[in-house]
């Protein structure tokens, strides 16, 4: 179900609906670097995913004095009611959306042949007291090597003669290696500041990805992405991870204080006022940088998702793994936005969807077949409505 927004309160959640009768998926001309396939998968040119971090919808949704650029979005563009997280914590929704599957671990640990992790969600300690994972699930995650096999969308997205590249915020080279950066010497003793975390970085966990020097080589330091947009030449589809500033993460009070950024420190408790301040301003200035250039010209969107909504549920949908008694053990619901350069209106969905959902949908635009979960999505679960 999906509604028109006229007017929207405080809460952010109150709509007044116009029904859409129907949709239509524009049929733009690709530009000449596009294969045929591309136009007719809906004519995006490009498509932008900016994954953000850790903060639950009500959070975003209605909170003008801290987000107001990303609420002024929502008047103008279309805005899920009921986006979730695949499930917690951050590591396993970012391999879900480029995957179509969690990869059956519920940690944020490095990446690696040899490390493996017990998990981390959903145990006795965690901030889920009493949702259990089952012995299985728990020994199972717990030998889980990461470093992944399989296909992802990379290897779609080649398949298409489509191009992709992953821009980095902080990371300090191209397939950068190391699980965080910068990382000072304080008193003879390496202390991580993790503005760049390798948990938010999924291309680094796929063996098919990181045993390809030509693929590591599109896995870049953020520090490119306005050249590239400056330059004509930006890929077809293009990921943005923010710095765990800019993404609403937060750091710790000392680790915030170091990097000088001192709104980045996470509160002892409530609402973190500050990180969602960086991160509104932070959106603010990348979406006007993608739609001030050549790009955004041409059939294109930016997605904005969050990962999950951290520790404030674990509500999910949408083939999200089930634990103990078939309990849902999803990532809660969390904000989600898409901004299209072309025929974009106000628009609600309360339609329940996640990373899986979002990936079957740039499959289906895009015609690349499906990965995984993402297979189990049906027509009626897709959000073309979204990319008009």
């Amino acid at each position: 179900m999906f509604t028109r927004i006229r007017n929207r309160g405080k809460s952010g959640l109150l709509a007044v609906a116009l029904a859409l009768a129907t949709l239509t998926i524009g049929g733009a001309v690709a530009p000449a670097h596009m294969p045929a396939q591309a136009a007719m998968g809906g004519g995006y040119a490009h498509i932008f995913l900016i994954m953000m971090e850790n903060q639950g919808d009500t959070q975003i949704y209605g909170n003008t004095a801290d987000a107001p650029y990303i609420n002024g979005l929502t008047t103008k563009y279309g805005w899920a009611q009921n986006y979730y997280g695949v499930t917690h914590p951050s590591l396993p929704n970012y391999l879900a959306a480029l995957s179509g599957s969690y990869q059956g671990i519920w940690d944020d640990c490095k990446a690696g042949a040899a490390v493996t992790c017990a998990p981390q969600e959903f145990v006795t300690g965690a901030p889920y007291m009493g949702l259990l994972l089952t012995k299985a699930q728990v020994a199972s995650a717990t030998a889980r090597p990461h470093m992944f096999g399989g296909r992802t969308l990379v290897d779609q997205l080649e398949q298409h003669n489509l191009t992709w590249k992953a821009y980095m915020e902080s990371a300090p080279t191209v397939g950068y290696t190391g699980e965080y950066y910068p990382v000072d010497m304080v008193a003879g003793k390496k202390v991580a500041r993790k503005l760049y975390a390798q948990k938010h970085n999924p291309f680094m966990y796929f063996s098919s990805i990181v045993n390809n020097p030509a693929r590591v080589q599109k896995v870049a330091p953020y520090t490119g992405f306005a050249s590239d947009l400056t330059s004509g030449k930006m890929a077809n589809f293009v990921w943005v991870s923010p710095n765990q500033c800019h993404d609403m993460h937060s750091l710790s009070p000392a680790n915030a204080k170091a990097v000088g950024m001192l709104s980045c420190a996470a509160p002892d408790s409530g609402t973190p006022h500050g990180p969602i301040q960086m991160g509104d301003t932070y959106l603010k200035t990348v979406v006007g940088q993608i739609m001030a250039s050549s790009a955004w010209h041409r059939k294109s969107a930016i997605v904005i998702a969050w990962d999950e909504n951290d520790y404030s549920g674990y509500d999910g949908c949408c083939q999200s793994p089930a634990g103990l008694n078939g309990v849902a053990l999803g990532g809660g619901r969390a904000p989600f936005i898409v901004i299209p350069s072309q025929g974009g209106h106000p628009m609600m969905d309360a339609t329940p969807y996640n990373h899986y959902t979002l990936l079957a949908t740039i499959e289906k635009l895009w015609g690349l077949g499906c990965l995984n979960e993402a297979c189990k999505v049906g027509a009626t679960g897709l959000m073309t409505q979204f990319f008009p």
